[in-house]
Parts: C-alpha cells; sequence; structure tokens
C-alpha cells in the first residue's frame, strides 16, 4: 500500500529545452502546479533542476517524478544513474523514479530489486513503472518489496486505458496519463468542441477535465505560454454525466506512441 497522492495536475517536460523549459515550469509552479514530471531520456533534468532553485515555491511543496532511461535499467547502473540524475536536478531525492519503459536493459529480476534499493538509501521516496502491460504490471508487483505508487501511460479520449486504469486501482496504483489531448488531435474531436462550447472553454480544457474527474487518474499536459494556464485552469470545469458519456464513446484504441519494441508489439 501506499499513502501517495499526486497533485492535480502534473505539468509534463518531454520536448522542453533549455531555457524555454526552465521558464514554462517556473511559470507553472508559481501558477499552481505542484507536480513536474522529467526524465534522463528528455535531457532536461538540468533546466528543471534550475527551475525549482529559481520559482518563488518551496521545494518540499513539489512533487518531483523522473525516469530512469531504458539503456540504463541494469542493477549498478540504476544505481548510478539515479544519482547522476539527483545532481542535474539539484535535490537530495526525488519523490517518484519510474521504469521508463520496459525495454533493452530491462530485466524485471534485476532491475526492479535496483529500485527497492534506491528507495531504500533514500534517493526516491517512491517507485513507478511507465509503459508497462497487466502482466508486466502483476509481476512488478510481485517482484518489488516496493509498494508501486503510479504507472505512466499513454492515454487520452481516443485511448481509454481501461483495463490499465482498473488493475491500477486494485492495486493502489495511480495511473499517469502521458498525451493527455493526444498530442493536440483533440482539437478535431468533434463531440469535445460541442462541449467545449456548452462550456466556454476550449477543447484541450474538455480533454482535461475528463481526465481530473476520472479516478486514479492524473494527467501531466505538456505546455508553454498561455497553455499552461490553460491547461490548469481546466480544474474548474464541472463535466456532466452524460458529457463523460459521451467522451468515453471516444475511444478507439488509438496509439500515438507504439515504438516496435514496447512492450504491448512482444
Amino acid at each position: 500500500m501506499t499513502d501517495t497522492h499526486l497533485p492535480q495536475p502534473g505539468f509534463g517536460t518531454s520536448g522542453h529545452e533549455g531555457e524555454t523549459c526552465t521558464k514554462s515550469v517556473i511559470e507553472a509552479l508559481e501558477m499552481g502546479y505542484r507536480h513536474v514530471d522529467t526524465a534522463q531520456m528528455y535531457d532536461n533534468e538540468r533546466e528543471v533542476g534550475r527551475a525549482l532553485e529559481q520559482a518563488d515555491v518551496d521545494r518540499d511543496d513539489v512533487f518531483l517524478a523522473t525516469k530512469v532511461h531504458p539503456s540504463n535499467l541494469a542493477y549498478d547502473d540504476v544505481l548510478e544513474t539515479t544519482e547522476e540524475s539527483l545532481e542535474r536536478l539539484g535535490v537530495d531525492a526525488v519523490d517518484l523514479l519510474y521504469v521508463h519503459w520496459p525495454i533493452d536493459a530491462y530485466d524485471a529480476e534485476e532491475t526492479l530489486p535496483a529500485f527497492d534499493e534506491v528507495r531504500d538509501r533514500g534517493l526516491t521516496r517512491n517507485v513507478a513503472v511507465s509503459n508497462f502491460t497487466v502482466d508486466l504490471l502483476e509481476e512488478a508487483v510481485d517482484i518489488l518489496e516496493s509498494p508501486i505508487a503510479v504507472h505512466q501511460i499513454e492515454l487520452h479520449p481516443r485511448l481509454q486505458q481501461d483495463e490499465l486504469v482498473s488493475v491500477g486501482l486494485e492495486h493502489d496504483i495511480e495511473t499517469v496519463a502521458y498525451c493527455p489531448i493526444a498530442q493536440g488531435d483533440v482539437l478535431e474531436m468533434g463531440t469535445l468542441q460541442e462541449i467545449a462550447d456548452d462550456h466556454d472553454a476550449t477543447p484541450v480544457q474538455i480533454a482535461l477535465a475528463w481526465h481530473y474527474e476520472r479516478e486514479g487518474v492524473v494527467p501531466i499536459p505538456k505546455a508553454t505560454g498561455d497553455h499552461i494556464g490553460e491547461n490548469y485552469d481546466a480544474l474548474e470545469i464541472d463535466l456532466s454525466e452524460d458529457e463523460r458519456e459521451r467522451i468515453d464513446d471516444l475511444d478507439r484504441g488509438e496509439r500515438l506512441i507504439d515504438p516496435d519494441d514496447a512492450a504491448w508489439n512482444r
């Protein structure tokens, strides 16, 4: 069991680079976001760390997550590269450390005990996984001594992942949704536009409001400029049961992130 509850919403940083990354994270934190998501793969941990240092927000109030690169998932590499991530971020510990993808150097019997070890050493307060299948998630639950706090997956109105969300809830695992607005494709969904018109909102805000109201799900939209506030303001939107059902009907099982070596393709 874990009593960790992620702040809603998260702020995603995939694709953010340089000063734009730092500026956007600072703006998000000072607007009210309290959950920041980065990764070794994103090559921006240092920029995120600068934002944490410069923002007028106490570090203890920020839930900070990073992820171990698939090539770094051998036991010793997990330990070494986690310490390197902390150095780049300028922190003593992260709040959440993920297995980013169960590919490449991932071996459940070797990788997962390393995550127990980094937690035991106090380098992370919680462990997590990302891009797992149901079978791999169940296996990880069995192997890890630490509770899995979070499972991060692609999730949006066209890919609703009901089974993985349900399995997560059974194990007290929260689901973090990446690509929560389907890389902007929600702008082309007529149903979302119709609902948005009724709320004087945007289709993006309606998609995020749907996420926010879904049990056990925390989206991590990435944004710059005015979109940072737009995403945050979606917290104020209350969808009716009929509106939620209309969005539920948009599910098509359509992936946007689908590498050949992903676990679901093996």
